[in-house]
């Protein structure tokens, strides 16, 4: 409250008094006196009462959480000011204050901040697979377009995955359009699912993320690069794929000596300590140390690996022979030559030491030459595929029987039988030619031979588990104490999984890698930050396992910083890249590091998050190193080429700004 002006007044009564100081005017001059005291005093007054009103309306505000709003007393008048968050915010306020005054006594200058608009929700979905059920879990764009799919059409895609038991809908819609990636990562997402029967594939507009289990190693392989070279060239792919410990069934093992030498035809252990164990008696034996052992379920007994050395070490002392563990049963085949007594020493001792729940057949060797005698059955595998199957079979039934599983495993015009009929073959014949028929299944090339005392099986293999598998068909089909011989050679030019994979393959592999974590560096060093190990040493085992590359490794800086020294700054980044990929035994012959400093941005540097974008490491994929000259797949040393980057779009180098150096 202003107090008024009283200037006027003083000097009127002033100049009466100069004037005639009569009685009259001392009364006049006191009564003006007395006014101004009054009006001083009525001024203290409500500026004490203006100062407790705002003091108490404050507080109130305060306790209320909105003290966003400022409060002013003008005599009766409450005024309240500032920016409410949101309209109820601004109506409690008020309401606030009126419990403190006089509702008539406050005037409302708030204001509120508009409602934001409400943004498109977050599209995802999550596919859940699992022997023949399939769960849809998530939210789809109401109409996903033209070349989208829509919540209809996902269910009836996914139908096909699980026609028995259907699918468990769990899925919602709303009216926003798809973002960019959505309809591409759906239907990656969809390809995935149809891919793995044991799934969780996760799927948003700028990733999927896979879940699975395969049934083997070589399966997870073959998945995983599916997955790569189906991945869209703007989605994330996150893989967490696994390969359980698979079930062996029987748990088999077979060990030979012979004119060939020693060697595991079938090696399978349950730990990796029993595996270690198995492959030092063998190459006590003269095996290759490289023999492969698979780990696996169905073991008969922990003491397996105590079994197989006791073995080992039996057909060690006969000087040759065979050894078949399949499950608890043991079949111990002595060469030809050995006379009974040694047989029964060896076989009394192993007994001795084999564990309780093994039981043993041993027997001596018998001749397995051609020269045998007609009782044989034969079958021929080419090159091509063809089968032309011969010898002896008891009767039409068992041609029949023969027939049928032939055409089935090899195809129904590659198949020739010239087999004759004889009922007088020895028990057993139809299993036992089944039995081989199995294993030369397992073979690229090859034949079989099967007589009343033995089964052989020859040929050539891109497996390198088919002798094992070989092995166990035969023991199990065949029985305990019936001798077989395997002589199976594995050819890596057979293996499709052998040959290393496509450079682009290779590439993709790195993106995803990069795209994931990036490489950082310390700010304005050369130095690789410690956290960027882990991703260096990814990109080392992707490139272990692949051809030889031409690539480029670029180093980029934004535009801070003098253009030499951003210059020198990129090219020392980059080579730290190669060294460090070279520290890991990786083949760096075809790989370059170029440093381009600032003069490449893919952002805008006048920006915090465009300069953090233009320093960054590129990886550029310029070809395989076996490709003919003259293709273009390389430039002249620090021009760099125009290819498709393998870098993320993000920056694959992280360091703080310095005001002197990108």
């Amino acid at each position: 409250m202003k107090l008024p002006d009283l200037r006027p007044i003083l000097s009127t009564v002033a100049a009466r008094i100069a004037v005639r100081p009569t009685p009259g005017v001392l009364a006049a001059v006191a009564f003006a006196a007395a006014g101004i005291v009054m009006l001083g005093v009525a001024f203290l007054a409500t500026l004490a009462i203006e100062r407790r009103t705002e003091t108490a309306v404050t507080t109130a505000l305060q306790t209320a959480a909105a003290g966003w709003a400022s409060v002013s007393v003008d005599g009766l008048r409450v005024t309240l000011t500032g920016s409410a968050p949101n309209e109820a915010e601004r109506f409690r306020a008020v309401n606030v204050a009126g419990s403190v005054v006089d509702s008539g006594r406050i005037i409302d200058a708030l204001d509120a901040v508009p409602a934001k608009a409400v943004g498109a929700p977050r599209f995802s979905v999550e596919m859940l697979r699992n022997n023949d059920s399939v769960q849809l879990i998530g939210l789809l764009p109401q109409d996903p377009g033209d070349d989208g799919i829509s919540k209809d059409a996902l269910l009836a895609e996914v139908a096909k995955f699980a026609p028995d038991t259907g699918v468990s809908n769990m899925l919602e819609t709303a009216a926003y359009p798809p973002p960019p990636g959505w309809n591409a990562a759906l239907t990656f997402g969809i390809s995935a699912l149809h891919l793995l029967p044991s799934a969780k594939i996760s799927v948003d507009a700028e990733r999927v993320a896979v879940i699975a289990i395969t049934d083997s190693e070589e399966q997870k392989r073959s998945v995983e690069a599916e997955l790569r070279k189906g991945k869209p060239q703007d989605i994330a792919l996150e893989m967490n794929v696994s390969a359980p410990r698979p079930v062996i069934a029987p748990f088999t093992l077979r060990f030979v000596i012979d004119n060939q030498g020693a060697r595991f035809d079938a090696c399978s252990a349950d730990t990796d300590v029993a595996r270690r164990r198995i492959l030092a008696a063998g190459g006590v034996a003269g095996a290759p140390a490289d023999t492969p052992c698979a780990i696996g379920l169905g073991v008969p007994t922990p003491r397996w690996s105590e079994a197989v050395e006791a073995v080992i070490s039996a057909v060690v002392s006969l000087g040759g022979g065979s050894v078949t563990i399949s499950d608890a049963d043991i079949t111990l085949e002595a060469p030809q030559g050995v006379s009974q007594t040694t047989l029964d020493r060896v076989v009394g001792e192993l007994e001795q030491g084999l564990p309780a729940v093994f039981s043993l057949a041993a027997s001596l060797g018998v001749p397995t030459s051609e020269g045998q005698g007609p009782a044989e059955f034969l079958a021929t595998l080419s090159d091509a595929g063809a089968v032309e199957i011969g010898g002896r079979l008891v009767d039409e039934l068992q041609r029949e029987a023969v027939m049928a599983y032939a055409k089935a495993a090899f195809g129904s015009d590659k198949v020739k039988m010239a087999a004759r009929l004889d009922p007088g073959m020895p028990n057993g014949w139809p299993v036992r030619v089944m039995a081989g028929l199995q294993a030369l299944d397992q073979l690229t090339a090859g034949n079989l031979v099967v007589r009343p005392d033995s089964v052989t099986v020859r040929g050539v293999t891109g497996s390198p588990q088919a002798r094992s598998q070989i092995a166990q068909i035969l023991s199990r089909q065949l029985g305990q104490g019936q001798s077989f011989q395997v002589d199976v050679r594995y050819d890596a030019a057979l293996d499709p999984d052998a040959a290393p994979p496509p450079a682009e393959d290779c590439a993709a592999r790195i993106t995803d890698i990069l795209a994931r974590n990036k490489i950082a560096f310390a700010p304005g060093s050369a130095e690789i930050a410690g956290p960027a190990t882990p991703t260096i040493a990814a990109i080392a085992d992707v490139l272990d396992g692949c051809p030889v590359m031409l690539m480029e490794i670029g180093g980029h800086t934004d535009a801070q910083g003098s253009e030499g020294g951003n210059l020198a700054l990129s090219q020392a980044r980059a080579d730290a890249v190669l060294l460090a990929l070279q520290g890991r035994r990786v083949d760096v012959s075809g790989m370059r590091a170029v440093g381009y400093g600032e003069t490449r941005p893919i952002a805008d540097n006048g920006t915090d998050a465009g300069r953090e974008a233009n320093r960054r490491i590129e990886f550029t994929l310029l070809g395989s190193k076996g490709a003919a000259a003259g293709q273009g797949d390389a430039a002249p040393d620090g021009q760099g080429v125009n290819r498709p980057s393998l870098a993320p779009t993000e920056p694959t180098i992280r360091p703080k700004p310095r005001p002197d150096q990108g």
